[in-house]
């Protein structure tokens, strides 16, 4: 079998989708090829199954890559309110949770059916095909010809949306950058982000803390995040540690400020305020139990404030202020929610993701060297990329 196509999208995830649906609309002939069972299967489990869609706050400020500018153009064209206004427009209800997350009241599912629908309205034809493994993709003068186990799929143009290998277990693979080196695209290398750090050495301890959370400010390389961090039973999790993981590099430090609201000084004003308080006590009254014990064993103030000498009591204040611990790795693409790096944005079109070696060959959503934070950002990234391959296709 073999049939032709105004272009073929490799991957039926968010951005996949979202490009054969905008293309379409435009009256173009589009063919997804999605190697699963059924399209947008991470888009789905997204959210806690309520799919974190977008985030109303998102901007270039908010991404990594090597070239920190090449966002910007997609972004200001495809805005958080665009999409939000889809999402509307289908009816989906929705709510915003903390710092500007965008959730669907009911179902990612319904997500994934609004994309759907956005495919089948016309003029152009969208046809998704699953279950359909790539073995070959090759070029011919302008037009490339995609080889599955089920026939050949020629179009002129071809948009790798495949992903990256976070997640492996819902099928995730590195194929995007196999893809793009086989056209000569250089790739950023790509490596977790958004991923569970492990602690090991003397910070095993911490792991005994399994389940217990607290509010803190987390920082890694000068970034830092005010959310819950979560201590796990191989290190560290939870909103501030994911974000932070992102920028954090094997051997750096994260600094952790314990109970960020209380004011420089603290420690001193409690000691004149209550000299018989103990800061095992004290700590009590602000982090959990098992935490707080924690904390003040290894700070290793064991008498009454008031006879604990200033200058003690400043350490101790200055140590839950900039709290180090040192990773010695993190739970890897099995846990991480998304991959930072991939395919190099020096090699793309800012405007219309298109190869600038290789006409009619586009790269969009998490294949990118474009990584959002934590909170629909990501989500956006790939509505916005696809948005702009589309308008060129």
């Amino acid at each position: 079998m073999s049939e032709s196509f105004d272009a073929i999208i490799l991957g039926g995830g968010a951005a996949g989708l979202f490009c054969a649906a905008l293309a379409g609309q435009r009256g173009r002939t589009m063919l997804v090829l999605e190697k699963a069972e059924k399209v947008g299967k991470k888009v789905l489990i997204s959210g806690g199954g309520r799919c974190n869609f977008t985030n109303i706050g998102a901007g270039p400020a908010n991404y990594l890559s090597a070239n920190p500018h090449y966002a910007k153009s997609a972004l200001s064209r495809y805005t958080p309110r665009h999409f939000l206004d889809l999402v509307e427009k289908h009816d989906i209800a929705w709510h915003e949770k903390t710092l500007g997350q965008l959730f669907c009241d009911g179902s990612s599912r319904q997500v994934v059916d609004m994309l759907l629908e956005e495919c089948a309205t016309g003029p152009g034809k969208v046809t998704i095909r699953c279950n359909e493994e790539v073995s070959r993709v090759s070029r011919e003068g302008e037009s490339f010809t995609v080889t599955t186990q089920y026939g050949q799929f020629t179009a002129p143009r071809l948009v790798i949306a495949t992903g990256g290998p976070s997640i492996p277990k819902m099928g995730a693979t590195d194929f995007a950058y196999t893809l793009a080196r086989q056209f000569g695209l250089k790739i950023v290398e790509p490596r977790p982000a958004l991923v569970p750090l492990t602690l090991g050495g003397e910070e095993v301890l911490f792991r005994e803390l399994s389940g217990v959370s607290a509010d803190v400010e987390a920082s890694a390389n000068k970034t830092t995040f005010r959310e819950a961090a979560l201590f796990t039973h191989r290190g560290m999790s939870g909103p501030s540690i994911l974000q932070v993981s992102s920028y954090w590099k094997h051997g750096d430090p994260v600094m952790i400020r314990f109970m960020p609201d209380k004011p420089a000084g603290w420690l001193l004003e409690a000691k004149h305020t209550t000299p018989s308080a103990r800061l095992r006590a004290i700590l009590r009254e602000a982090l959990p139990d098992r935490l707080a014990d924690v904390l003040t064993d290894q700070i290793g103030i064991d008498s009454d404030l008031g006879n604990a000498p200033d200058k003690t009591l400043r350490a101790a204040e200055e140590r839950l202020a900039n709290w180090r611990f040192n990773p010695n790795g993190t739970e890897g693409f099995a846990k991480a929610e998304v991959t930072a790096g991939g395919i190099s944005t020096a090699e793309l079109s800012s405007k219309t993701m298109e190869a600038k070696k290789v006409p009619g060959l586009y790269a969009i959503g998490e294949a990118v060297d474009v990584t959002g934070w934590l909170g629909g950002y990501n989500f956006q990234w790939a509505w916005a990329s696809a948005h702009a391959a589309a308008q060129s296709l």
